[in-house]
């Protein structure tokens, strides 16, 4: 269901418009009869998971590096 209220009005029943939308209707603000706005309820995003990652690190990994490598880094 969607209500069109005209601005003074809306000024007026701010708290009674934002209540009602929060209950799911639609509430239109018109200026001289022309629809200017619609108030909406925020979609909430969904909460995020924080977690920790599972490394994988390959077993070469741990292996001494060769010689030319080390050299490299010197």
């Amino acid at each position: 269901m969607s209500i069109v209220v005209n601005v003074q009005e809306a000024k007026t029943r701010l708290s009674e418009l934002l209540a009602r939308v929060e209950q799911g209707e639609d509430v239109v603000i018109a200026r001289a009869g022309k629809p200017v706005a619609h108030l909406a309820p925020i979609e909430e995003p969904p909460a995020r998971e924080f977690g920790v990652m599972e490394l994988r690190v390959p077993d070469s990994f741990f292996e001494p590096l060769p010689d030319a490598e080390l050299a490299a880094w010197e």
